[in-house]
């Protein structure tokens, strides 16, 4: 609950809001108050609302923080930092017993309501430090004072960030921080607003993206190289990688273009290295051609393909579960291939490395599907466990190679239709690879005959891999009345509106899905068999996932829950929906 002035909070869960224009210093500040409330001890989930441009326009930094796991964000606001006006305006009216802390020597405030607490954060900036850009420095100060804590960890975090700067930058953002805090403490009534404690740092958690855990992800499965063209939101997995890549021993290359990206991986994964790329949907666009030669070739392929709005430039930094449909059907023909969403940054990490050990298990182009809210949040959680990860390569060895007897076929007719891989360079084999239609040796063949032995070979892997395809996740009471069906970011806010509806007597569950296609059909009809009611609940506006357990499962949903204004799911807006339409 939220509390009240100078009321100690028993069970915590409060929402900060930082609004601004672009250029502001939003991120900075957002994520040295996330990192501070996380090192309190508190469980933490933040998200960004930001809009395509380098400076101006309205853009906000949520952190959400709870004695519990929270993995959604919630409409209500207990502080709003506003650092222009238009977060008054906008935000102002989600406050219910919240402080609104604003510098309104600098700020007009139209509004005469209580809760405005005004600090003069750009004076207090010159006059301690001499320069007004320490204010948001003073702002983050006064959060921390508003929120009881002591000043250590945010003081802690601090010393890091600016590290490289210099002792004499640190030292004038302590002295700002400080300031605002002070300041909080002598002017707000009882100096405070929600009493909490720390209660210090858990041992064995982190905060974490779901970017960063994509890259870690890719790390942990041993990837080689990764080429790619920067593209929002996709572009962190990159410049994680590429941060970490001397430790682990990995090429990263920009390339010219996302044509070139997937075809460099191609390249590289043809001779035997892990690779991967990652895009958006735009870039996604120019690898449709590379896609299909990744199949008729047989090379294994990961793809992290993150979404926002389209079509064309779209929103380029909100998210959507818009491109569920295009990557099941990209790329001329008919081949196999894998989608995996996941819906945590453990289910990120996982199944990243999941996905490297099924392409190249399989010889086919893997898709890690995320988007712009899972990509950009932040969550805590526990440290991976990376005893869970294998790296399978399913390469041919030398020995292997030598004890055959008859002559090495690269496309050989399998029952499995996965034919023994072997590497360009080896010893005593030739290694061939046509875009045409080919023969179990690698040589042009466009007769018939061959042409369907080829075809059912590769889509034989389609069928094995659906056989070891796992169900999707049952969240509450198996044998719920009312089913909501989610796949990839959905996961956070379903299970919230799961628990909140259920502690309301209603009879809800979740049937989550994570991994997308091949489809494992006969699991999927067990677990929603039992459902009354189903309602899927999807970023996009056509019900993109539920289109998909027709055409596969012959699977109807009685109700949809569509959301496609370029913003996430909160659970309010789920509730709100069903109610709506009745459901509950």
């Amino acid at each position: 609950m939220n509390g009240t002035k100078r009321g100690i909070i028993v069970n915590i869960d409060l929402n900060l809001k930082i609004g601004g224009a672009a250029g502001q210093g939003l991120q900075t500040t957002g994520m040295a108050l996330a990192k501070a409330l996380k090192k309190s001890g508190f469980h933490v989930f933040a998200t960004q609302y930001y809009l395509s441009r380098v400076r101006g326009g309205h853009n906000t930094f949520q952190i959400r923080i709870s004695d519990s796991p929270v993995f959604a964000m919630n409409e209500n606001v207990d502080i709003l930092l506003a650092l222009d006006s238009a977060s008054i305006e906008q935000h102002l009216s989600e406050l219910s017993d919240g402080v609104v802390v604003v510098d309104s020597d600098e700020i007009k405030v139209k509004e005469t309501a209580d809760s405005i607490f005004h600090v003069p954060m750009l004076k207090i900036a010159k006059d301690v430090c001499g320069d007004k850009i320490y204010s948001n420095s003073v702002s983050m100060g006064a959060v921390i004072g508003l929120l009881c804590l002591e000043l250590s960890d945010l003081e802690s975090i601090l010393k890091t960030t600016f590290k490289k700067k210099g002792e004499e930058i640190i030292q004038k953002n302590l002295d700002a921080v400080r300031a605002g805090y002070n300041y909080v403490k002598d002017n707000y009534p009882g100096g405070c607003k929600f009493e909490i404690s720390d209660v210090g740092e858990k041992e064995n958690m982190m905060l974490v993206s779901g970017n960063e855990a994509v890259g870690l992800g890719a790390l942990a499965a041993g990837v080689q190289f990764l080429a790619a063209y920067p593209m929002t939101p996709s572009t962190g997995v990159m410049t994680y990688v590429a941060a970490n890549a001397d430790k682990f021993n990995v090429v990263v290359e920009q390339a010219e273009d996302e044509i070139a990206a997937l075809n460099m991986i191609l390249g590289a994964s043809f001779a035997g290295a892990r690779s991967m790329t990652t895009t958006s949907g735009g870039g996604f666009s120019l690898m449709a051609e590379a896609l299909g030669l990744a199949s008729i070739t047989e090379t294994p392929a990961v793809i992290f393909l993150c979404q926002r709005p389209g079509p064309a430039t779209g929103l380029p930094t909100m998210t959507e579960q818009g491109d569920l449909q295009f990557a099941l059907y990209a790329a001329q023909g008919e081949f196999p291939r894998c989608i995996l969403a996941p819906g945590t940054p453990e289910e990120c990490f996982h199944l990243t490395t999941e996905a490297f050990n099924i392409a190249d298990k399989y010889q086919i182009p893997v898709f890690v599907m995320s988007d712009q809210y899972l990509a950009d949040s932040l969550f805590t959680c526990p440290r991976f466990d990376t005893s869970k990860v294998k790296v399978e390569r399913h390469l041919l060895s030398d020995q292997e190679l030598k004890a055959r007897k008859e002559e090495y076929k690269r496309y050989e007719l399998t029952p499995m239709g996965i034919s023994p891989r072997a590497l360009p360079g080896q010893a005593g084999v030739l290694v061939v690879a046509d875009s045409d239609e080919h023969d179990e040796f690698g040589h042009i063949n466009e007769t018939p005959d061959n042409r369907i032995k080829m075809n059912d070979k590769r889509m034989k892997k389609l069928e094995v891999l659906r056989e070891q395809m796992p169900a999707a996740k049952v969240y509450g009471n198996p044998d719920a009345s009312i089913t909501l069906i989610g796949w990839g970011s959905t996961y956070g806010p379903l299970a919230e509106v799961v628990d909140i509806l259920n502690d309301g007597g209603k009879s809800v569950n979740l049937v989550h899905f994570t991994h997308i296609h091949p489809l494992p059909v006969e699991a999927t009809r067990k677990l929603l068999s039992k459902a009354k009611k189903t309602v899927c609940v999807e970023n996009n506006s056509t019900g993109q996932f539920s289109r998909l357990l027709k055409a596969d499962a012959d699977i109807n949903v009685s109700e949809h829950v569509l959301r496609y204004d370029g913003k996430p799911f909160s659970p309010e807006f789920i509730i709100a929906a069903l109610k709506e339409k009745e459901v509950i």
